[in-house]
């Protein structure tokens, strides 16, 4: 099974051309404002990278033909018994940007879906990527603030607008509360944040970055403010982590937070968010709260987030509010141990490994 780059997937696929469905009955505009061509039936969906395949499980789960990558044992309990033991497929899109064109054609999909970023770079690989296999090639606005509208395209598309809509009216409500309260709290007032990556924690997101966009929407400042047009992920140096002496420490890695725990590292201890116990650990099962991927895993972490920055003035069940989100996106009732174990993730315990599902 021979693994190549995206740049020779286009070229594979164009000498691979599949016979695509014959019936194409409706035509859509994706957030790209590219026109593509659907067929009737929508029944198998390829997820180009992770931020995708969260989306589409979370829209239409029985359409997937498999996930980025297998689940882990401790993500199992936390997805529907149908969809966890889907093949790992591979990505078309995102970081490690490599997939099998083999396997990409032999499982036909109906659709390719992308969710993220819609700047002409992932517009004209969505072009090509169409052009030449055949396959209609949709690309979704996978930002906060394009959420309700993204949801409600993807049901049409896939057919099941109501289920967009549920998934939408979610998001608006979320995002008017968190304005309201936002509103009454001026920006001098609001946390300094730093989102620590690695097991060293030198790796953040700038300012702006779809990775960290979540720290300003929960009503905090990302302290990683590059202050010019630079973007994405960065590594930064200790003495940088000293002088911005952030109020706040959000990591989803387990080894940095039991570091900073210990007080094993005197770079750290001196900083103000460990000093004043304001280090937290982000849930990552299924998906992680704050990032990995970038998707709509993300707004159960924006409710936690702007709890913890502000209060009482959000307030958040992390057990009621977890649940409830867990039914609606992931088709799960969460049983009591599991939960347990999510949430003690958040409280910087290691949680239990889970018997298999």
């Amino acid at each position: 099974m021979t693994r190549i780059d995206r740049r020779s997937f286009v070229a594979g696929a164009s000498m691979m051309l599949l016979a695509r469905p014959a019936h194409a009955a409706r035509t859509v505009t994706d957030s790209a404002g590219r026109t593509v061509t659907l067929p009737d039936r929508i029944d198998h969906v390829f997820a180009a990278g992770g931020p995708a395949s969260v989306v589409v499980y979370a829209v239409r789960p029985e359409t997937m033909v498999g996930w980025p990558r297998a689940l882990r044992a401790e993500e199992r309990p936390f997805i529907a018994p149908a969809q966890r033991d889907l093949p790992e497929i591979g990505l078309l899109t995102g970081r490690g940007d490599t997939a099998n064109v083999e396997t990409v054609l032999k499982m036909k999909p109906d659709l390719i879906v992308d969710y993220g970023s819609v700047r002409q770079t992932f517009a004209t690989l969505a072009d090509s990527v169409q052009q030449r296999t055949g396959i209609p090639y949709v690309l979704i606005d996978g930002r906060f603030e394009a959420s309700s509208s993204s949801f409600r395209l993807l049901g049409n598309i896939f057919g099941v607008p109501e289920r967009g809509e549920a998934l939408a009216t979610y998001s608006d409500d979320l995002f008017k509360n968190l304005d309201t309260t936002l509103k009454g709290i001026p920006e001098e007032q609001r946390p300094r944040v730093y989102l620590a990556r690695g097991p060293d924690g030198l790796e953040t997101g700038l300012k702006g970055s779809i990775n960290t966009e979540i720290i300003e929407r929960a009503g905090g400042r990302n302290v990683a403010d590059a202050q010019d047009q630079r973007r994405g992920i960065a590594n930064v140096s200790p003495e940088q982590i000293l002088a911005w002496n952030p109020d706040v420490i959000v990591t989803w890695d387990r080894n940095f937070h039991d570091k900073l725990a210990k007080g094993g590292d005197p770079l750290w201890q001196g900083v103000k968010a460990v000093k004043d116990g304001r280090v937290y650990l982000a849930p990552t099962a299924p998906f992680g709260w704050i990032d990995r991927p970038p998707s709509i895993n993300r707004l159960i972490g924006l409710r936690w987030l702007a709890n913890l920055f502000h209060g009482a003035r959000f307030p958040f069940d992390i057990r009621q509010d977890t649940r409830a989100f867990y039914k609606l996106f992931y088709h799960v009732d969460v049983t009591d141990s599991d939960l347990d174990t999510l949430i003690a993730w958040a409280d910087g315990k290691p949680p239990s490994r889970p018997a298999r599902r």
